[in-house]
């Protein structure tokens, strides 16, 4: 009995760490990506790959496959407007001028901007001292891993920095909007709808830019590539990931994964970049870890003496 109640916790967590592996390769296949396309056009091409494939999965699987109700729609267009248009095309915007590693320490707000967000929009959210102190341990533990430069945070590329952070906000709101707007549509069916509304903004931004055109692209197999990650795992299976887990874990936890990503991405970029992992990186990652457990403490606790509790009882 008590490993049937326990396996969907074990299944969640899972599923967690599976998503922060996906997301963890964002950064270099957006990086390889820059150099192939133009930024918010190589964003609305990874959306497509994403829609492309949720569609034709949602169409062979769900009966309920389109919105039914305005709380539908509410989701599908937080999610496709703040969280799949708005963040990627800032980030990719943000990052043609930012180092990646600032970059990655700036999109580290998101959980921070999420709690701000969950304030005024889910009032049944509450969050304790040691939430907050375990959010910081984990943003810190994100800028030891990544060791940005303090003398690049005020440098020429503010601006750039500046549309990093309101990606931030972008991918924060949506979440929290579309956890408020709890729709009854299907997860599946809400991500491939949201991702279709992602990916046709995504096209008019594009459009409306003057310095973006197709005959920009330099086609390469580097830049095809990374847009096949992007399309299909990133986007299309990450994001699955994310709204199926966002009626679970609530929009302040689940953002964590941010965190998560950045030490996956640390790896990531060991194995293809042949960049050094330090001893600081390590630090980092206890400091990540450490947030974790100070966020999850109290049912840490609660599962621990829930068990102790079982134990003793027989």
């Amino acid at each position: 009995m008590t490993g049937t109640i326990l396996a969907p916790r074990y299944r969640t967590a899972g599923l967690f760490v599976l998503l922060a592996a996906v997301w963890g390769g964002t950064y270099p296949a957006v990086t390889v990506g820059l150099e192939s396309f133009p930024p918010i056009l190589y964003a609305a091409l990874r959306l497509d790959v994403g829609a492309l494939v949720l569609v034709l999965y949602v169409g062979r699987t769900q009966d309920y496959w389109r919105p039914r109700s305005t709380r539908d729609w509410a989701a599908v267009l937080s999610g496709g407007l703040l969280t799949l248009a708005g963040y990627s095309i800032l980030q990719n915007i943000g990052q043609q001028t930012v180092p990646s590693a600032i970059a990655a320490v700036l999109t580290g707000l998101i959980p921070i901007l999420t709690i701000g967000f969950a304030k005024v929009f889910l009032p049944e959210e509450s969050f304790g001292l040691t939430e907050l102190v375990g959010v910081g341990f984990g943003f810190l533990g994100l800028a030891v891993i990544t060791r940005p430069d303090p003398a690049n945070l005020l440098s020429g590329n503010t601006v750039g920095q500046v549309v990093l952070v309101l990606g931030a906000a972008s991918f924060a709101l949506g979440g929290v909007l579309t956890q408020r707007a709890d729709p009854e549509m299907p997860f599946p069916s809400r991500t491939a709808w949201a991702m279709v509304v992602g990916a046709v903004f995504t096209h008019l931004a594009s459009l409306a830019s003057p310095s973006e055109s197709v005959r920009l692209v330099r086609w390469s197999v580097e830049g095809l590539l990374g847009l096949a990650y992007l399309g299909v795992f990133v986007s299309a299976t990450g994001y699955l990931l994310y709204f199926y887990l966002l009626p679970r874990l609530g929009s302040v936890e689940l953002n964590l994964v941010t965190y998560a990503t950045a030490m996956f991405g640390t790896v990531f970029s060991w194995l293809l970049f042949t960049e050094p992992v330090t001893a600081s990186t390590f630090f980092g990652f206890s400091l990540v870890i450490l947030g974790f457990m100070l966020l999850k403490w109290e049912k840490i606790y609660n599962e621990y003496q829930r068990r102790r509790h079982g134990i003793e009882t027989k």
